[in-house]
């Protein structure tokens, strides 16, 4: 799964993704999946052996000093789209997510929005 998201990264969002690396265990089995964007920023993207768990990720702290994240860690029940939620700039910023449960479509929608704050940002 990890490498057909690579591959969409790559193809579909090569304006804005610039490295991918997927992350492994000793068996090779991938762990995670980290896509280099082109303002010296990452996203993670971490999705369970059963695809049931998943984090989406941008890390741009230390350019902007945000996250965002769609994960669905069982941690906001006040959330009405419980266990998903979305962290829209800081960790204690929660919102409601919308993000597909499709691992692919999950990930164009994510890159579709980190690639509108990119055009935001400049």
């Amino acid at each position: 799964m990890y490498d057909e998201l690579a591959r969409i990264a790559q193809t579909e969002f090569g304006d804005i993704v610039t490295r991918v690396q997927l992350f492994r265990r000793r068996a090779a089995i991938p762990t995670k999946l980290r896509l280099f964007i082109r303002d010296g920023t990452f996203v993670d993207v971490w999705i369970s052996l059963d695809r049931r768990r998943y984090a989406y990720h941008w890390e741009q702290r230390a350019v902007r000093g945000l996250i965002h994240r769609h994960d669905n860690a069982p941690d906001h029940p006040e959330i009405p789209t419980f266990p998903k939620h979305f962290h829209d700039g800081r960790e204690e910023i929660v919102q409601p997510s919308t993000i597909s449960d499709d691992p692919p479509q999950a990930l164009r929608e994510f890159l579709t929005f980190l690639r509108e704050c990119l055009q935001t940002y400049s």
